[in-house]
């Protein structure tokens, strides 16, 4: 991969598109998918056995790894999942990230993103710094794009802690078929921007809060890719608007 940490240097082409990896988690559910389509295709049906196939191929698709390319700078805020913006909205930040020694009690701006299953559910920080505060709270199942999915699915919070003191939130959010969340990461580890840190399995939501002063470079119906698409840029607001076409 090409280093692109200097201005200066050189302009290379030797990248090139490789196959994604599997992330440890999903092969164990890619061999008992697997084992079902094999006894399928001997023991019922050769044409269930094919469509058995695809479960596994699908299976193998959405724990997915692939390497990214995260942009470097002090003040960027990159996205922590791929996914679809669902909400922008100015909301309190979650009890559990509150505190003077948290993200405070103002309201911040909320930037919802939307993983289907067919999405990576890799996600990893928005910044670099130390993730200072991590809290699991349990709940329930309902429609991760719902806005009620905040209080009430089960979710994870993040609170990391950049090296100039800015803290940002965010949040792995349960949805309507995942059932397990997992972080990569404990309190007191340091992350990079863009570094994996947890997993959620089978459809979801990650929710990020936005430090004062600090807008969206994003906009509803959106697109991100996570550790790459840059969602912020701290104490700047860009008041971004765009047409869905």
């Amino acid at each position: 991969m090409p280093s692109l940490d200097k201005p200066d240097a050189p302009i290379t082409t030797t990248v090139k598109w490789r196959f994604p990896s599997v992330h440890p988690e999903g092969r164990k559910f890619a061999v008992i998918a697997g084992a079902i389509t094999l006894a399928t295709y001997l023991m019922v049906s050769h044409f269930i056995g094919w469509l058995f196939v695809l479960v596994t191929i699908w299976v193998l698709a959405f724990f997915r790894d692939p390497i990214r390319t995260t942009p470097r700078g002090d003040n960027l805020i990159v996205a922590p999942a791929d996914g679809l913006i669902t909400l922008i909205v100015r909301v309190p930040p979650p009890p559990e990230l509150r505190g003077a020694d948290g993200l405070g009690d103002a309201e911040m701006v909320r930037v919802s993103m939307f993983m289907s299953v067919f999405d990576v559910h890799i996600n990893r920080s928005p910044i670099a710094g130390t993730i200072r505060r991590i809290a699991y709270i349990p709940g329930k199942f309902v429609n991760a794009d719902l806005d009620k999915a905040s209080e009430d699915n089960e979710r994870q919070h993040f609170m990391v802690e950049s090296a100039n003191g800015t803290r940002i939130g965010f949040t792995q959010i349960a949805g309507l078929v995942a059932r397990r969340i997992m972080a990569f990461v404990r309190e007191g580890d340091a992350v990079q921007a863009g570094e994996r840190i947890g997993l959620i399995r089978f459809g979801s939501r990650v929710d990020v809060y936005l430090p004062a002063g600090t807008g969206p470079r994003v906009i509803l119906g959106q697109r991100t890719i996570a550790g790459e698409t840059v969602i912020a840029e701290i104490g700047v607001d860009p008041a971004l608007t765009g047409i869905s076409q």
